[in-house]
């Protein structure tokens, strides 16, 4: 199952008429159909009601920082799956202070999770690697403690030969599955079977790098380096570049120049300030594009494959 990035909001700040603040659904094709999102600003429950995506197949969030515009729509999401029924188990992963503020926000209201709730509060490094994909985190410049994620599909096997496996006297069963493993196994003639002589090449897996909120900074080449996609904020115009390394964000020529540095194969911006209107945006997608082409800008609601 392909890759999917979905924009549930694309605006920095405040919401616009066509853009909510920051979310962002990454369906990594899992068989158990969970997904992830990133970031939860205000109103993403809402906007999820325009897609097909169900707040209980969501079974982690990662948060990259605590400004309002990342995390206001936190609560009620995690109380409205409890409505809903839903028992599937929830991780969230954010900076220090992630599990003060859930905590408040039900106590206070009265409200609690009718699933399991973890909440881990990261560092940089490796957050967790489920033999599927690998989630490394790596701190970025902000006002507040904010990260970017690294993902990392790992790669994926290639397809069993059984034709020639049936051929060689073998019987289709569970000695199939230990030979898709990559596993030798004896037979009772005595002959040994490697697996990997009867696979087809393995899949590259798919890298992404996931940026909250930042300035310029060095570690981002680290995290974006030679991925496929890279999702940039771009808050602000080129001839603004003091105004918003200031405000820890960076320009859409700042963006483009990382894309570049660190090989990405593609790039998406989003994260505009909200002076942008549908004119200026694209603009901004210019000034991205003439440093690094193959740029693309989001949309609420657009749906990109990896």
């Amino acid at each position: 199952m392909a890759i999917t990035l979905n924009f549930l909001g694309t605006s920095a700040g405040v919401p616009t008429r066509n853009r909510n603040v920051s979310a962002l659904i990454l369906n990594p094709g899992l068989v158990s159909g969970g997904l992830w999102l990133f970031d939860c600003g205000e109103a993403t429950q809402h906007q999820m009601l325009a897609t097909t995506f169900s707040p209980g197949k969501i079974d982690k969030i990662f948060i990259t920082h605590l400004h309002g515009d990342h995390i206001f729509g936190l609560p009620g999401l995690l109380c409205s799956r409890s409505m809903a029924g839903s028992e599937v188990p929830l991780t969230l992963y954010g900076p220090k202070g992630l599990r003060e503020f859930v905590d408040t926000a039900l106590r206070l209201s009265g409200s609690w999770t009718s699933y399991p709730l973890e909440i881990i509060e990261i560092e940089a490094g490796l957050l967790f690697d489920d033999g599927q994909f690998r989630v490394r985190a790596a701190p970025l410049v902000h006002p507040l403690e904010c990260y970017g994620f690294r993902i990392e599909q790992h790669d994926i096997p290639g397809a069993l030969d059984a034709a020639r496996l049936i051929s060689a006297g073998l019987k289709p069963g569970p000695l199939f599955q230990r030979l898709k493993n990559g596993e030798t196994v004896t037979l009772e003639d005595g002959r040994r079977i490697d697996g990997r002589d009867y696979l087809s090449p393995s899949t590259p897996g798919k890298k992404l790098a996931i940026f909250g909120d930042t300035a310029p900074t060095p570690s981002a080449l680290l995290l974006a380096q030679n991925v496929d996609v890279l999702v940039h904020e771009a808050t602000l115009e080129a001839a603004m570049a003091e105004k918003a390394n200031s405000r820890g964000h960076s320009t859409s020529q700042q963006t483009a120049e990382l894309a570049r540095e660190a090989g990405v194969g593609r790039l998406i911006i989003t994260h505009l300030s909200s002076r942008y209107g549908e004119q200026s945006a694209a603009a901004l997608l210019a000034e991205c594009r003439a440093v690094f082409s193959n740029t693309e800008l989001a949309e609420d609601f657009a749906m990109f494959e990896v």
